[in-house]
């Protein structure tokens, strides 16, 4: 497995990634609406964290596209791709405000295989090195059973409200680092 900095060029094979992973792993805890709901108005790459050298991705031996994604961020934005975004995305304070893990996506095939520890393990340790000593992230339900092994804790349930009528529960999370 080789972890390595997204860079604009991976965008295509990472929505693809994006759009596998929801659509399998999310199963049994959204239904089929919610998660294309979910795919239209939420998840997407968010080109920030690329330009910023903050979402990593892996490949696996053989594969020619990422098998996982993810990344940590120093910006307000808390979650969502591009398209979910509007307004400046301004700069958090190390000393004050608590970083963002953001947008990790494990193809199906190679679930449950500790790539988003892999992942997290990478982002923690950029955020140290940039000073921050917590972290913020909003889980769906079918990551909040990882952030809960790495440490995390539910501060808020949220129900985000998305177009079409479409309710989507969500979990604030934080951690110290």
């Amino acid at each position: 497995m080789d972890l390595r900095i997204a860079t604009m060029e991976d965008v295509p094979s990472l929505n693809a990634l994006i759009a596998a992973s929801a659509r399998a792993l999310s199963e049994g805890f959204y239904s089929p609406p919610q998660i294309e709901a979910l795919l239209t108005h939420v998840f997407g790459v968010d080109t920030q964290l690329i330009a910023d050298g903050t979402y990593y991705l892996i490949h696996a031996d053989g594969e020619s596209k990422p098998v996982a994604a993810g990344g940590w961020s120093a910006r307000r934005t808390l979650y969502g791709g591009d398209q979910a975004k509007a307004g400046e995305d301004s700069r958090l304070d190390p000393l004050t405000d608590a970083a963002r893990i953001r947008a990790f996506f494990v193809h199906p095939r190679f679930a449950r295989r500790g790539l988003g520890r892999q992942l997290y393990a990478e982002c923690e340790r950029a955020a140290r090195a940039a000073g921050f000593r917590r972290f913020e992230l909003m889980a769906t339900m079918p990551g909040e059973p990882l952030y809960a092994a790495l440490g995390f804790s539910v501060t808020e349930r949220v129900d985000a409200q998305l177009p079409g009528d479409v309710i989507v529960p969500l979990a604030k999370m934080e951690k110290r680092i």
